[in-house]
């Protein structure tokens, strides 16, 4: 496994479960933050959560890792989530799915982040598409990256075909996609990069990302990161 994805400017790095951080020049961003203490990790610019579930938004973490001036960026599900922090950080922006905006020279497109076929209880799913959580796409220094949240394949990734150059796709099921589901959103999107996530931690582990890589790696090239933290 890698330490990181190097992809023309940036540095992709797997921090834990599905925290990503992306380094640009001049800017650090991160994906879900999830039980990042203080220490030595580059502290953030901004932060994109996806959910408000206590593994995507965790309001110590963010703390520990954003800048004091750090831009914030959530969806409204978050709003009770990340009000511990409000006042303590530069500015919390939240959105909805479907919305596009740019903040810090970086490109934003939300877009919803749902099961269709994960249960928890007969005909009510763990991530309801109601409820408004979110997957982004973004774009910094020309390279776009797509973040699916928690999230089963779904019809709106039909509008991220050709669009990604690197994605990040849990897969560990449960909650969110099997290997094979995540590889069947490969081949949707199609995007030029793949990064499993979303597992070692709570469900999963790294096999799941070895199946993933089995499914997926005639399709597009897929890159198996080391956790920074575990």
């Amino acid at each position: 496994m890698a330490r990181f994805l190097e992809y023309g400017p940036l540095k992709i790095f797997l921090v834990k479960h599905a925290c990503v951080r992306v380094e640009a020049p001049n800017l650090i961003i991160y994906f879900d933050p999830y039980e990042i203490k203080r220490g030595d990790l580059p502290k953030a610019d901004m932060v994109l959560v996806t959910h408000e579930h206590f593994d995507h938004c965790d309001p110590e973490s963010i703390l520990n890792i954003a800048k004091p001036d750090a831009t914030i960026i959530a969806p409204e599900v978050a709003k009770r989530c990340l009000s511990e922090i409000a006042g303590k950080v530069g500015q919390i922006v939240y959105i909805r799915p479907g919305q596009t905006l740019e903040m810090r020279g970086v490109k934003i497109e939300t877009l919803p982040s749902y099961n269709v076929n994960k249960f928890r209880a007969p005909g009510k799913v763990f991530h309801p598409k109601e409820d408004g959580r979110v997957g982004y796409l973004i774009n910094v220094a020309g390279v776009s990256i797509y973040h699916a949240g928690d999230t089963d394949v779904i019809p709106e990734m039909e509008k991220l075909r050709d669009r990604v150059d690197i994605a990040l796709l849990p897969v560990s099921g449960t909650y969110v996609m099997t290997p094979e589901e995540a590889a069947e959103a490969v081949r949707i999107i199609r995007p030029k990069v793949a990064v499993p996530m979303h597992y070692g931690v709570i469900v999963g582990d790294k096999s799941h990302a070895e199946a993933f890589r089995k499914l997926a790696g005639n399709i597009a090239r897929v890159e198996i990161l080391e956790p920074e933290l575990t």
